[in-house]
């Protein structure tokens, strides 16, 4: 999606509103799931959303770099990008020098910029770096909100000028306070309704969709849209265990879908139902703590981290694991009882309710992007709603 806007609402762009703009980037999918997600509930509120990709506004050779270095970084050199997570999670100086790299490209994103923009809405983390320091400067005038996509919330979330943080959980709301966030909300994610708990009687129909076996119990083995991670090694220890028939989606990664040809367990490549896989099988096992784990447990499905990659993935499972959303299985000698015990039940953790992230966006731009953010904004713009800590 390069270069693409996706029009909400309005054909004409008008609102009385203002336009929101969301701005993610095309790394793997969950960013920009989130986006698509927020911008058509907008519209269906009547509020004209405008969706960005924000490498497009990089240089070329730096778009390409961003996106193809971290997917190989997560396929061939995840220790490097744990180091690379880890650096920036314990630095502050790594993140001013991405935020002064990222200087670059700040005319070219205001120019992308709609002259009626009444608020920016952000899905992914390097956006704020950019778009933070725009807004603290007053080179852009609208207020910044982001809503933060994973469970733990990572320096590279953080920025001076950003107006709003919204998380999913209560412990992500913690982290950002500590980080120096003012303004924080808990929201729900923005995970699409059709991922809803569904009768058991609907599993039948879920299974003949996609040519599962109707009797047996399927554990879903899930690692993104691009299928990173120790994927094999995780399909053939669940396969083990003797207790569940694994369903192995491998994304758009076709070299791992070749390399499992032979695998004794279901082996499906894109999924574009996955909210009806979800309802064919028992138990999800999981490995990034992102958009997948959130539609997993909005499906009422027991969810399982295991292997998780290095960097976020593993920041994600503690925190998960800690707020007993999920069980974190850290060897292949406990996959057994564990799978086990979560396939005899039709219990399962969910996100506690929270405010609806499209009422959040709603609400501030009928009031003008001001009255719903922070009344102090004109009385204090020296840092918007963060605090940049030294050290």
């Amino acid at each position: 999606m390069t270069g693409h806007r996706d029009r909400a609402g309005d054909p004409e762009g008008r609102s009385g509103g203002g336009r929101v703009v969301v701005v993610s980037a095309d790394i793997g999918a969950g960013h920009d799931d989130a986006a698509v997600e927020l911008a058509g509930r907008l519209a269906a509120d009547g509020i004209v959303a405008e969706h960005l990709n924000f490498l497009a506004a990089l240089p070329r050779p730096l778009h390409a770099l961003v996106r193809e270095g971290y997917r190989a970084m997560l396929s061939w050199l995840p220790r490097g990008y744990d180091a690379l997570f880890t650096i920036t999670d314990r630095s502050p100086l790594t993140v001013t020098a991405v935020r002064a790299g990222l200087r670059l490209a700040a005319q070219r994103t205001l120019r992308r910029l709609p002259p009626d923009t009444r608020l920016v809405v952000t899905t992914f983390p390097l956006a704020n770096q950019l778009l933070g320091p725009l807004r603290h400067r007053g080179q852009l005038t609208a207020p910044v909100m982001t809503y933060v996509t994973d469970f733990v919330v990572h320096p590279t979330w953080m920025s001076p000028g950003i107006d709003v943080y919204c998380v999913i959980h209560d412990v992500a709301h913690q982290q950002a306070t500590a980080r120096g966030a003012r303004d924080v909300r808990v929201v729900g994610p923005l995970v699409s309704t059709r991922f809803a708990p569904a009768p058991t009687a609907h599993r039948r129909a879920a299974r003949a969709r996609f040519g599962l076996p109707e009797q047996d119990r399927l554990a879903l083995i899930v690692a993104g849209a691009w299928g990173v991670g120790e994927v094999t090694h995780t399909a053939e220890e669940v396969l083990a265990t003797g207790c569940v028939t694994p369903v192995v989606v491998c994304g758009r990664n076709d070299v791992l879908r070749r390399r499992l040809h032979t695998f004794p367990g279901h082996v499906l490549g894109w999924v574009d139902d996955m909210p009806t896989l979800m309802r064919a099988v028992d138990v999800v096992v999981e490995n990034a703590g992102g958009l997948t784990c959130q539609q997993s447990l909005a499906s009422g499905r027991p969810t399982v981290t295991y292997r998780p990659i290095p960097g976020h993935g593993r920041a994600n499972a503690r925190v998960l694991a800690e707020a007993g959303l999920t069980t974190y299985v850290t060897t292949p000698a406990h996959l057994r009882p564990v799978l086990t015990a979560l396939t005899a039940t039709d219990d399962a953790p969910s996100l506690v309710a929270a405010d609806d992230m499209t009422a959040v966006v709603a609400e501030a731009v009928q009031h003008g992007a001001h009255a719903c953010l922070l009344d102090r904004i004109a009385a204090d713009n020296s840092g918007g709603a963060f605090r940049e800590r030294k050290g």
